[in-house]
């Protein structure tokens, strides 16, 4: 429970809390830190909040942000124990399965980055490196301060082709 009327800044409070989840082996070496998004949902406060208090756990040592990835468990440095798949790739593929499906037609705009970022929990950073991954495959193009739509089916991975 935290003490919003309280000396003590929030972003403090929640620092402790996941280092007391961390000391109390809850959370793991090398296992994630819960996600901003998470971090927002869970104790209702700010996005930049919820920044502050991944900073102040790398500050105490406890935990380390790879960009993109995410705050993990341990110092600098330490192993992570392996995901399966990145998650900007994982969004890529539920991206790409839509546009398979036709829920996204052809020179149709995807979600944009706000959408994609409360959809899935994630920073923009994430959600742009899934748009790139899209991209490098050919599933869609971007214009500049219009969006990102769909590629003609010409353009998607040869394999993808129906």
């Amino acid at each position: 429970m935290l003490d919003r009327d309280g000396p003590v800044p929030i972003y403090k409070q929640v620092a402790d809390e996941i280092r007391q989840q961390i000391e109390s082996g809850e959370l793991k070496p090398g296992e994630p830190v819960p996600s901003e998004a998470k971090l927002e949902e869970d104790y209702n406060i700010a996005r930049t909040t919820a920044r502050r208090v991944a900073r102040e756990l790398r500050e105490q040592g406890v935990a380390y942000t790879i960009q993109g990835e995410g705050t993990f468990v341990g110092p600098e440095g330490s192993p992570r124990l392996p995901r399966k798949v990145p998650l900007y790739q994982r969004i890529a593929a539920e991206i790409a399965a839509r546009i398979q499906r036709g829920e996204i037609p052809p020179n149709r705009a995807i979600p944009g980055e706000k959408v994609m970022m409360q959809q899935y929990g994630v920073a923009k950073v994430t959600v742009r490196q899934a748009v790139a991954h899209l991209r490098e495959q050919g599933w869609v193009f971007t214009v500049p301060y219009r969006g990102t739509y769909v590629s003609g089916l010409d353009k998607w991975p040869s394999d993808e082709r129906s």
